[in-house]
C-alpha cells in the first residue's frame, strides 16, 4: 500500500530546504515554493510556473497540498456570504465574509466542530471532531478575501475568529495560522486587524500575554454572574468569573492591549439594569469595550432575543458609566451565517 503523501505546508522553510537537497535541488528552489504556497496561495504545484515541469512532477510525486475547497456558497440580502468549505479529510466547516460599512471581515473557523457546548450556539451542539490546521486556517481567509474582491470590489480589513470551534483549544495551530496570515512571506495583514475570540480559557489567554500576542483578543462574556454564566456555558464551571478578571488582567498588563467583551442580550435572562450593574462591575478589571449583541435563534426555542428598548437602556446604562458599548446588529440572518448561527446545515 502506498504511504500517504507528506502535506507540505505542514513544513517549515528549513524544513523544506534539506529535503530539496536530497531531490538534487539547490536551496533556492525551495524559497521559491514557499513564497508559492503562502505568499501566492498556489493551490497545486502545476502552478508553480517558474519551477521546470520535471520538478512539479517530482513535488507532485511526493507532496500533497491538502487545500480547502469552497463546496457551498450562500450570498445574503445584505451582503454576507457564508461558506460551507470541505477539508481534504473530507470534513467541513463554515466561514462568513461580513460587509458593514467600511469593514470588510472574515469570519473563520478553528475546530470542526466545538466541545464547549454552549447552550445558545449551534456549533455548540455538535462534537468536535478535531482542530483545524494552519493551512487550513489560512486557506479560510484566502477564499474569503478572494470573494471580497469578485462581490463587493474591496479587500478585506478584517479578520475575527468567531466561527466554529474554541480557538484557544486550538492554540498551536490558531498561532501558526495567523503568522502565515500577518507574515510578509504570506498575506502580510497586519495583527491589529484580527481578533481572536475565546469563550473563556483562563490558562490560555495567560499564554496569550507571556506569547506578547500582537492581534485582538475577545471574550464572550454573555452574563456577568457565575449563577447565570454557569447555565448557559459549561466552560464557566472551571474558569468562573474571578478567574478570567485574573487571566484577563495578566494578559493586558503584558501586552497593554484592550480587551472586548462580546455580550448576547437574552430576553428575562441577562437583559436587566442589575445584570448592565454586573457587566459593569466586571469590565473595570481591564480597560476594554463592550459589544452587545443580537442573539440569533437557532430553532431550540429555548432564549429570544431582547427588546430592542431592553438593549438600548443596557447600552444606556453602561455609557452613563464611561463605558465604550457598540450595539451589533446581526447579518447573514436568513441565510443562518450570523453570530452563533454556523453548524453545517445542509
Amino acid at each position: 500500500m502506498q504511504s500517504p503523501k507528506q502535506d507540505i505546508r505542514a513544513l517549515s522553510l528549513d524544513e523544506i530546504m534539506p529535503i530539496f537537497v536530497s531531490l538534487g535541488q539547490q536551496k533556492f528552489r525551495a524559497k521559491q515554493v514557499y513564497e508559492w504556497l503562502w505568499k501566492k496561495s498556489a493551490h497545486s504545484f502545476d502552478e508553480m510556473t517558474n519551477l521546470s515541469k520535471e520538478l512539479r512532477e517530482t513535488l507532485n510525486n511526493n507532496f500533497a497540498i491538502n487545500n480547502v475547497i469552497v463546496e457551498k456558497k450562500q450570498v445574503s440580502n445584505d451582503g454576507t456570504i457564508k461558506s460551507r468549505f470541505q477539508l481534504h479529510d473530507n470534513y467541513f466547516v463554515e466561514g462568513v465574509l461580513i460587509p458593514d460599512g467600511e469593514r470588510m471581515t472574515a469570519c473563520v473557523s478553528s475546530q470542526v466542530g466545538c466541545s464547549l457546548a454552549c447552550t445558545f450556539c449551534a456549533t455548540g451542539k455538535m462534537d468536535r471532531m478535531r482542530n483545524l490546521h494552519a493551512d487550513e486556517i489560512y486557506d479560510q481567509v484566502v477564499h474569503i478575501r478572494n470573494q471580497a474582491l469578485q462581490y463587493h470590489g474591496r479587500p478585506l480589513s478584517n479578520i475575527v475568529f468567531m466561527g466554529m470551534g474554541e480557538p484557544l483549544l486550538n492554540y498551536k495551530n490558531v498561532m501558526a495560522g495567523i503568522e502565515k496570515i500577518t507574515s510578509p512571506d504570506g498575506l502580510g495583514m497586519a495583527a491589529s486587524r484580527i481578533t481572536v475570540s475565546t469563550a473563556g480559557v483562563a490558562k490560555m489567554i495567560k499564554k496569550l500575554g507571556d506569547d506578547a500576542a500582537r492581534f485582538n483578543l475577545a471574550l464572550s462574556l454573555h452574563a456577568a454572574s457565575d449563577e447565570k454564566r454557569d447555565k448557559i456555558m459549561n466552560v464557566n464551571e472551571t474558569n468562573n468569573l474571578e478567574i478570567l478578571g485574573e487571566a484577563l488582567r495578566y494578559f493586558y498588563q503584558k501586552t497593554g492591549s484592550r480587551i472586548t467583551f462580546e455580550y448576547i442580550v437574552f430576553d428575562n435572562f441577562n437583559d436587566s439594569l442589575e445584570d448592565a450593574e454586573n457587566l459593569y462591575q466586571f469590565s473595570r478589571n481591564v480597560p476594554c469595550k463592550i459589544n452587545l449583541i443580537e442573539y440569533n435563534p437557532i430553532g431550540d426555542g429555548m432564549y429570544e432575543n431582547a427588546s430592542i428598548a431592553k438593549i438600548d437602556q443596557f447600552q444606556q446604562f453602561l455609557q452613563s458609566r464611561g463605558v465604550i458599548v457598540t450595539v451589533r446588529r446581526s447579518r447573514g440572518k436568513d441565510i443562518d451565517a450570523a453570530c452563533g448561527q454556523l453548524a453545517n446545515k445542509e
